[in-house]
C-alpha cells in the first residue's frame, strides 16, 4: 500500500493541520525541491530554464492566483494578465524612480501594486456575480494595457512601449544567467505556493469557500460577504501581479503592454480549469498541461512525421490534436488533473486489497 496510513496518528491540533500529513507525502515533496533545486540546475540547458521550466512556474503562479478568486471565494475573472501587466510595470518603475530598490522588495511592491488594482475592479463584485463579473474584469484588461499605451511615463517614454529587466541581484549575487533567474523564479513561486496552501485553510480560505457556496448562508452566519469578496481580489491580484514581474524580469527580460493580452488571460483560465479548481496542486498539473504538452506533441511530429507533412499543416495539425486533448480531459474528468491525481491517491491506499 503506498499511502499506508497506520501508525501516523495526529496526537495533537498542530500535527493534524499540517499541509501534508502523511510521511509518504513529506518525503515526496522534500526530494522533489531537492531535485528542482539541485539537480535540475545541474544538467538542465539554457533552453529548457529559458523556453519550458522558467514560463511552467511563472504560469503556475498566475494560475494559482486565479484559482485563488475563482476556485476558492467563487469570482469569475477575466482580468488576470491585466494585473499580470500592472505588477510589471510597477516593479520596473519601482526599480527604476528608486535607485538602489533590492529586488525582492520591487517584486512585493509590484504584487501590491496589482492588488491595490485588483480591489478597484473587484469592487462591482458587491452588486453583480457570474457572469456579469466577467465582463467587468474583462473591463479591467482593456483599461490598463490601454493606460499603459497611452501613458509614456509607465515605460520611461519608450517609442515602443516596452520596459525592459533591472539586473537581477539580490545580496551581491547575480541572477541574470538562464540556471540563476530558474532558481529565482523557482524559489518566489516555493515561496508563495506554500503561503497560499496554509491561506486556503485558513479562517479566510474556509470564508472564501462559504461565499463560493452560498453567499446567502455565509451572510446568515456572520461572514462579512462584501469584505472576503475583496479579500479575495486582492490576493489574487497580488499573486499575479508577482507572476507579471517574473514573466517581465526572469523570462521575457522586456516585455510591452501587449504582451499581457486578453490570450494570456484565457491561457490563465485554461490552466485553472485543466488543473482544477479548488486545487493548489492543479494549477501545477494545468500549466504542465499547457506548457510542456505543446512541446511533446512538436517533437513527436518533427519525429514521426517529418518530410511527410508540410510544416505549415503539422503546426495546424499540434493545434487540432492539442485542442482534442483539452476536451478529452475535460470530459473524461470536469474536476481537472488535480481529481485524477486525487483518485490515483485513493486507490493507492487501499492497494492490492481493493482496485
Amino acid at each position: 500500500m503506498l499511502y499506508q496510513e497506520a501508525g501516523q496518528l495526529a496526537v495533537s491540533y498542530r500535527s493534524a493541520r499540517r499541509i501534508f500529513r502523511l510521511r509518504q507525502d513529506r518525503v515526496a515533496i522534500m526530494l522533489l525541491l531537492a531535485a528542482a533545486f539541485v539537480v535540475v540546475p545541474r544538467i538542465g540547458n539554457d533552453y529548457w530554464f529559458s523556453a519550458i521550466l522558467i514560463p511552467f512556474l511563472v504560469l503556475s503562479l498566475a494560475g494559482l492566483g486565479l484559482n485563488i478568486l475563482t476556485g476558492y471565494a467563487g469570482q469569475m475573472s477575466l482580468g488576470s494578465a491585466a494585473f499580470m501587466a500592472v505588477g510589471a510595470f510597477a516593479a520596473y518603475n519601482f526599480q527604476l524612480r528608486l535607485p538602489g530598490l533590492p529586488l525582492p522588495i520591487g517584486l512585493v511592491l509590484g504584487g501590491l501594486s496589482a492588488a491595490a488594482v485588483g480591489v478597484v475592479f473587484g469592487l462591482p463584485s458587491g452588486r453583480i456575480k457570474g457572469f456579469y463579473l466577467i465582463v467587468s474584469t474583462l473591463g479591467a484588461q482593456f483599461f490598463v494595457q490601454w493606460v499603459f499605451t497611452k501613458f509614456g511615463w509607465f515605460s520611461n517614454y519608450n517609442s515602443s512601449g516596452v520596459i525592459s529587466a533591472p539586473k537581477l541581484e539580490i545580496a551581491g549575487v547575480d541572477f541574470s544567467s538562464p540556471s540563476g533567474r530558474y532558481l529565482l523564479t523557482l524559489t518566489v513561486v516555493t515561496v508563495l505556493t506554500w503561503a497560499a496552501a496554509n491561506l486556503v485553510r485558513s479562517g479566510t480560505g474556509r470564508n472564501w469557500r462559504a461565499v463560493r457556496d452560498m453567499d446567502v448562508a455565509a451572510a446568515v452566519i456572520g461572514i462579512p460577504i462584501f469584505r472576503t469578496k475583496l479579500v479575495a481580489f486582492a490576493v489574487s491580484s497580488f499573486y499575479c501581479g508577482v507572476a507579471g514581474v517574473l514573466w517581465a524580469f526572469a523570462y521575457l527580460g522586456t516585455v510591452e503592454p501587449h504582451g499581457f493580452d486578453l490570450d494570456r488571460s484565457f491561457q490563465v483560465l485554461f490552466i485553472v480549469i485543466i488543473g482544477g479548481l479548488g486545487s493548489v496542486f492543479g494549477n501545477f498539473l494545468g500549466a504542465a498541461f499547457i506548457v510542456l504538452l505543446p512541446v511533446l506533441l512538436d517533437h513527436l511530429a518533427a519525429t514521426l512525421l517529418a518530410g511527410t507533412v508540410d510544416p505549415g499543416n503539422l503546426e495546424n495539425l499540434e493545434k487540432i490534436v492539442f485542442g482534442g486533448l483539452i476536451v478529452f480531459f475535460l470530459i473524461k474528468e470536469p474536476d481537472g488533473l488535480a481529481r485524477l491525481w486525487q483518485s490515483f491517491r485513493e486507490r493507492s491506499r487501499v492497494w492490492p486489497l481493493r482496485t
